[in-house]
Order: C-alpha cells, then structure tokens, then sequence
C-alpha cells in the first residue's frame, strides 16, 4: 500500500514536469518576433488590439484636451502679464513725456535769465488762476519773502506776461499783459534795421492773440513781421522785454498816427514757469 502511493506521487511529479517543458517550449516559439502567427493568435492579437485602442482613445482624447487647456492658460497668463506692463509702461511713458515738457520748459527760462545780464530775476510756479478770469491774472509761489514787490515785470521764456499787482510774503498776484482791463499803457518799440518806432499798448484781443500799438508818429515803414519790445520808460518794465510781432499796420481815424496789430510772443493759454524782474538800480 505505501509503495502504491508512492508510486503515484513520483508519477504526478513526472506530469508536472513534461507540462513545465512544454509551455517553455511553446513559451519560447511564442517569444519569438519573426516567427508566422497562427490564426488563432492572429485573432486573438487583432482583438486585444482593437480593445486596447477604444479603450485608450477616449483618454488619449481627454489628455489632449487637458494640455490644450493648459497651455492655452499659459498663454493667457501671458497675455495679462503683458497687459500690465504695457498699460504700466504707458502711464511710465506719459509721465516721461509730462516731465520732458517741464524740463523744456524750465532750461528756456533759465536760457533767457542768461542772458538778461541787466536785469535781477526771481524764477517762480505759478499755481493757481482764476477760470472766470483766465486772461486777468495768475498767482505765484514767490512773495515778499523771497524779493518780490509790487509793479515788478514777470515774463517766461517767450516774452512779457505781465506785472506783479499784490504781494503777500509767499505768494503774489500778476496781472497778465493779456488784461484787456490793463489800465497802464505801455510803451513799446519796433525795431526797423537800425531804428525804432515807438508806441503804445492800449488794447489786447483774447480771441487772435493780438495787441494794438497806437501812437506811431515816426514816418517810417514797419515791415510784417518787426519785433516789439519795451522801451523801459515808466519805470515799470525793464527795457528789450519781446512782447511780440508785428502783423498789420494801419492808420488811425485822423490819419496823423500809425497803427500797429502786434501778435503776441506769449501764449496766454499755456503758462507754467515764470519769471519775476526788476532793474539792478532798484
């Protein structure tokens, strides 16, 4: 009986063994890459193939889709990104080109006080002026405390703008050349080659920008275009002060006089800078 059974467990291991060799054997043809498939395996390898594609093809569609979104959010991070900087660059830009103005502004009134050689300048800001009264007057940020005195001429780097009316010690009052109230004429002269003819401001027109010059008793031609600077009498307006040009000349209603249209060197409209005078002897 004990040989029995073991006669049986040596014949179930040798069963074991011969279907270990086959498999390696049909393992090993299996393996083998050049080998002709047969038809069973033909269908078997079309088969899994097919469900390996519907399966991964929904995924593979989803990946896509997910890496399309994300580098499309790139992009728009991006672009935001830029947005900033080119809406920051354009505020860096308008402030450049504010304070470039200033700086223009601001190296001709210092080229003009070089060369007023005889005359004492104050350079001031003017920071405030009247809408209602656009062309009467302006203030200062220089007062008493810093020189300034009643009557003083103020100009900027074009010409004449007008005089000081009012002084408190840090600000002042100008009453601006353009006042078409200005009570005081004043004395001008026109440059003809080598000679002058004198005259006087007596009205200012807001709408051309213009003076009237009155009073021309000289039998000379004014030429288009002759310079008009203050004469220095009154005492008020240092002399060689450009209040403008000339546009037209005339006569006046009696025919004795000439009288001339003169465009102003000074826009009225855009007054920054300015600078307050006054002769050296005072």
């Amino acid at each position: 009986m004990y040989r029995k059974k073991e006669f049986e467990k040596r014949y179930l291991l040798i069963i074991v063994i011969v279907l270990i060799a086959i498999l390696l054997v049909v393992l090993s043809v299996a393996l083998k890459k050049d080998r002709n498939l047969s038809i069973p395996e033909k269908i078997i390898k079309d088969s899994g193939t097919f469900i390996v594609n519907v399966i991964s093809s929904p995924v593979n569609f989803i990946k896509e889709k997910l890496r399309e979104n994300k580098e499309k959010n790139d992009i728009y991070d991006k672009y935001k990104e830029l947005k900033q900087k080119e809406e920051k660059l354009n505020s860096v830009q308008a402030e450049n080109d504010n304070l470039k103005s200033e700086v223009n502004k601001l190296k001709e009134t210092l080229e003009l006080n070089s060369i007023l050689s005889d005359k004492v300048f104050k350079n001031a800001t003017i920071v405030n002026r009247n809408i209602d009264y656009w062309y009467d007057e302006v203030t200062i940020d220089k007062g008493k405390k810093n020189g300034i005195e009643k009557d003083m001429a103020v100009i900027n780097n074009n010409g004449l703008v007008g005089k000081v009316t009012t002084v408190s010690n840090y600000y002042s009052t100008v009453k601006l050349l353009a006042n078409e109230n200005m009570s005081d004429k004043i004395s001008v002269k026109i440059k003809i080659g080598e000679e002058y003819a004198y005259g006087l401001i007596s009205k200012y027109n807001a709408k051309t920008n213009t003076y009237t010059v009155e009073g021309i008793s000289e039998n000379l031609t004014i030429p288009k275009g002759a310079d008009v600077v203050t004469t220095g009498m009154g005492d008020i307006f240092p002399s060689g002060l450009l209040v403008g040009h000339v546009t037209k000349v005339t006569t006046d209603n009696f025919d004795l006089s000439k009288v001339a249209l003169v465009k102003s060197s000074v826009n009225f409209n855009n007054l920054d800078y300015v600078s307050v005078l006054k002769r050296k002897d005072k």
